[in-house]
């Protein structure tokens, strides 16, 4: 049992590091080699961890080989365009100012449906708001509108705005993050004088308490908790 859950763990903290030399992604959004590594790694993982008389190298040998060659892969793809878009592909245009290039449609294998759900949940119901969409190649849709149909920004309504900055979190369900109260340039004494004013004696009972540095705070009690 205890040679099981050793050899659990090794290949578990294993396969997070594969997952973590793939780089900050979402599981639709990995190129298709990414996704066959996740596959081959999980299905190599898998068999050590069931079977006790399989020597443990036999699992681990392979992932460090397949973590090896997806590190060169990664150095190649970024140093070659050429070789990049040979392993990864090329984004294909689906709608072209406006008009439904049916042939690259069929090319992608990509239907009439699929294609108006990735609209609608950009936001677009109309085709012909549309003047590019494009199929990038980790299979999302990108798509830009026609300038009509676009809304407008503050600077095209002539309106004065002020950029708040990035609000960061200074308690987190009852626990201080000191490091980020430093970072807006706010101290323990300002920090503790505020919970006051708001009726809160400590931390503990401030389950989020956001600010940025513009001055805007927003705090919410936990919901045992009420202003004394």
């Amino acid at each position: 049992m205890f040679t099981g859950l050793v050899r659990t763990i090794i290949l578990y903290l294993l396969i997070i590091v594969g997952i973590r030399l793939m780089g900050k992604r979402q599981v639709g959004e990995l190129e298709p080699s990414e996704l066959v590594l996740s596959l081959i790694i999980a299905d190599l993982a898998s068999v050590p961890m069931q079977d006790f008389g399989i020597p443990l190298l036999t699992g681990i040998i392979p992932i460090i080989t397949l973590l090896s060659l997806t590190m060169m892969l990664s150095v190649l793809t970024m140093k070659s365009v050429r070789f990049r878009a040979l392993l990864c592909g090329r984004p294909s245009i689906i709608i072209r100012e406006g008009k439904l290039d049916q042939k690259e449609m069929a090319r992608n294998r990509l239907t009439v449906d699929e294609l108006l759900e990735e609209l609608r949940t950009k936001g677009y119901t109309d085709l012909t708001a549309v003047k590019y969409a494009i199929l990038e190649t980790n299979g999302q849709i990108s798509v830009l509108p026609y300038a009509a149909h676009k809304p407008p920004t503050v600077q095209q309504l002539n309106l004065s705005t002020q950029d708040p900055g990035l609000p960061l979190v200074i308690i987190s369900d009852g626990q201080l993050l000191q490091r980020n109260l430093a970072l807006l340039g706010y101290s323990r004494a300002w920090l503790n004088d505020y919970l006051k004013q708001k009726g809160y004696s400590g931390f503990s009972r401030v389950f989020l308490l956001m600010a940025d540095p513009s001055g805007g705070i927003y705090l919410i009690p936990k919901e045992s908790s009420r202003p004394s």
